[in-house]
């Protein structure tokens, strides 16, 4: 686990990138839920839902996160979970006890893909293009959560921030999450094909 940093500032990417999922096993990964995220020519695949598959071996605080990730249909639904406080034993505890950084391209400002679900308006709605790799880059900086998709800004949320109030019983619960937490990718529905083929971290250097 990287330690908290002393600077507050913008973050300096001078870290060394290491790769949690390497294409050939899903060492160091659990499933909770139903369905699974298959190993299938060196890419995790989602089938069924909703599931989590979440990195057991550490939690992390001051890093970033680059997930690339293909979309095989357009209303694919799928997530990368980040701050779950907590081993998760449901799916749900990554809703709602962490934050679900969304990958759909369906959903309006408040859902859509870089956002976190529900919580956070997109800064810009970027569209993860059908049959084509992109790429997403989650910063944790403290108590602030940035968010890249194709290399243009979609949330940059500090905590206690105000949120739209809980409109459904799906939708996150409402309320702090912490500075350092596991990460996980969801598989969500039983007709969703998310492809994914890189999860790599790299801690905050000092500024």
């Amino acid at each position: 686990m990287w330690g908290t940093l002393v600077s507050r500032g913008a973050a300096d990417e001078s870290g060394e990138w290491r790769t949690l999922f390497d294409g050939r096993s899903k060492a160091g990964w659990r499933m909770v839920g139903p369905g699974e995220l298959r190993l299938e020519n060196g890419e995790l695949v989602t089938h069924g839902g909703m599931g989590l598959l979440w990195y057991e071996k550490e939690k992390f605080s001051d890093c970033q996160i680059r997930v690339t990730f293909k979309l095989t249909g357009k209303k694919d639904n799928s997530g990368v979970f980040i701050r779950i406080p907590n081993p998760p034993r449901t799916p749900w505890d990554g809703v709602n006890r962490g934050y679900e950084v969304q990958i759909d391209n369906t959903g309006d400002e408040w859902h859509h893909t870089g956002c976190l679900y529900s919580l956070t308006k997109a800064v810009h709605m970027v569209d993860a293009k059908v049959g084509e790799w992109s790429t997403m880059l989650i910063t944790l900086d403290g108590k602030r959560t940035l968010v890249e998709v194709n290399g243009l800004k979609v949330t940059d949320y500090t905590e206690g921030k105000p949120v739209p109030e809980k409109q459904h019983w799906y939708e996150p619960d409402r309320g702090l999450r912490p500075e350092v937490g596991y990460i996980g990718l969801q598989n969500h529905g039983d007709d969703a094909r998310v492809h994914f083929k890189e999860v790599s971290v790299r801690p905050l250097g000092k500024r």
